[in-house]
């Protein structure tokens, strides 16, 4: 069942966040942006309130809660409400696919990313944007995890468990990139994208669909 409640009862909250930790968001911007074709139709599954899909491009997103697609729409975006393990779209349907903090919400990541292989078309892109676990910032998360309304349900994953997923869900991984070195309460400034993993916060990966 999607987890919506923490966001329809707090989706102000949830908004403020961006504000507040506004050089943390626009770091992740900058990290996703390279992966992010600007060409072709889009989706994003998960959009919450489209901080992420408006700035990046994408046409389309998806949420479950009622609250997170009326910032979405008033941002521009198409919104669907509908889960990230049943998406209401036909097969190929789009170029690619953008997921960010979404496969620590979803009740199963690998039926979401069967759900993303399949609306894609062959070749297209999926790329995710997650919290890695090993990071410093994921293990304050997870120390601190009930005190947070919205990631008291959350499952969080290392870059090791996201490419085990991605290779198992029939995706082949073109690149990583990361960002956020630095704890949240000390991110003052935006920060560069950096290739690889596991140095940082915000983890990348761009992915494409085989077959």
């Amino acid at each position: 069942m999607p987890r919506t409640e923490p966001f329809e009862a707090h989706h102000q909250r949830y908004e403020a966040w961006f504000g507040k930790h506004e050089a943390a968001y626009v770091s992740e911007l900058l990290a996703l942006r390279p992966f992010v074709p600007w060409v072709g139709r889009g989706i994003e599954i998960g959009v919450g309130s489209g901080r992420f899909a408006e700035p990046l491009g994408v046409q389309v997103g998806l949420d479950p809660s009622r609250a997170m697609l009326a910032y979405a729409a008033a941002r521009g975006i198409e919104v669907v409400q509908g889960a990230a393990e049943a998406l209401p779209f036909a097969g190929a349907s789009f170029d690619h696919a953008l997921v960010v903090t979404t496969i620590c919400f979803v009740d199963s990541p690998d039926e979401m990313l069967a759900e993303a292989h399949r609306v894609l078309r062959p070749g297209g892109r999926l790329v995710i944007g997650f919290i890695d676990r090993e990071s410093a910032l994921g293990q304050d998360y997870l120390a601190h995890q009930f005190e947070n309304v919205f990631y008291r349900e959350a499952t969080f994953y290392s870059a090791d468990e996201v490419e085990r997923l991605l290779e198992a869900g029939d995706f082949a991984i073109e690149a990583w990139g990361q960002t956020l070195a630095l704890p949240l309460a000390e991110t003052r400034r935006f920060e560069p994208l950096r290739a690889g993993r596991g140095q940082c916060a915000f983890a990348v990966v761009a992915a494409t669909r085989q077959r």
